[in-house]
């Protein structure tokens, strides 16, 4: 998709956290796996960090510039709508009265 190549325009930094084997991060699970590697060939200077941990809710977080960091969930989401909660953080520029 055409918005993979800009990520590191306004994104620092992309955290993925989901559990590995409840329903709801199902979505997560599928995007990571037919996803990442074609973004991350796409931005290899932007860290892309994957956590599991049991049990907790399927979220993203995304770093911009000076520490500004935006959060969306993405529990019992499909994979198609995590992509489009990814692209929502990627095109995001925090604006600075939330500093």
């Amino acid at each position: 998709m055409s918005w993979r190549t800009p990520l590191t325009k306004n994104l620092k930094e992309l955290r993925i956290h989901l559990c590995q084997t409840s329903a709801g991060s199902k979505g997560t699970r599928d995007f990571i796996l037919k996803q990442y590697s074609a973004i991350k060939d796409a931005n290899p200077t932007l860290p892309i960090l994957i956590r599991e941990a049991s049990g907790i809710e399927a979220r993203a977080f995304g770093r911009y510039a000076l520490g500004q960091e935006r959060k969306v969930a993405l529990e019992n989401l499909t994979e198609g709508e995590v992509e489009a909660r990814i692209k929502q953080l990627a095109e995001t520029r925090p604006s600075s009265s939330e500093l």
